[in-house]
């Protein structure tokens, strides 16, 4: 899943990396985000007609394609360089990945930095958010699993967890974050492995 990174990094003019590359698990269970698509509502509902069978009533349709949306939305808002929906056929969105560049100075290019960041960021938190350091053949990363309420204020919210990845790269002075969220409760032990098999496959070039 390659895509052109932004213009500009933190501290330079150009990236010196053309494209970041995904490999994602099982690729029929997952809709590329078209970051690129200058007609999003008309994409959104042209992937929603290919992905149910003919017997999917149209209102399905539509709210798949509303959802697609909204996480098109939300992609290009962050400016990711590249996102995907996990969503195998002719059912509903189950998690929602996302790879972006962080804008951070040079002198903050480092683990210890980002895991204080992480560290202070507030909740609520169902707990503490589980973070460790990993290393990836891209370069080392703090990964980050956090549970928390999607409205914390209210008692019809419910259950986001998410497994985040933020690697400096060994041959690029930048940081990306790569993330996978879902709301999918009793899947979190596998999405948390496709999290970290997501990290381990991408690649700047």
């Amino acid at each position: 899943m390659p895509l052109t990174p932004p213009t500009h990094t933190a501290d330079t003019a150009s990236a010196d990396w053309q494209h970041c590359r995904v490999t994602l698990p099982a690729p029929h269970n997952w809709l590329v985000l078209d970051l690129t698509a200058r007609q999003p509502d008309a994409w959104a509902r042209s992937v929603a007609e290919e992905h149910f069978t003919a017997d999917v009533p149209a209102e399905r349709r539509s709210a798949f394609a509303e959802d697609v949306l909204w996480y098109w939305s939300v992609a290009r808002r962050q400016q990711a360089l590249c996102a995907a929906l996990h969503t195998p056929r002719d059912s509903g969105v189950v998690a929602f990945y996302s790879v972006r560049e962080l804008s951070i100075p040079s002198e903050s290019l480092r683990l210890d930095v980002l895991r204080a960041e992480a560290e202070r960021a507030e909740g609520p938190y169902f707990r503490p958010p589980d973070i460790t350091e990993v290393e990836l053949p891209l370069g080392a990363a703090l990964r980050v699993h956090r549970l928390e309420p999607t409205a914390p204020d209210s008692a019809a919210g419910s259950v986001l967890e998410g497994v985040a990845h933020y690697v400096l790269p060994r041959a690029h002075s930048t940081a990306l974050e790569c993330r996978l969220l879902w709301q999918a409760m009793g899947l979190g032990e596998e999405l948390a492995e496709v999290a970290d098999e997501l990290a381990a496959s991408v690649r700047l070039v």
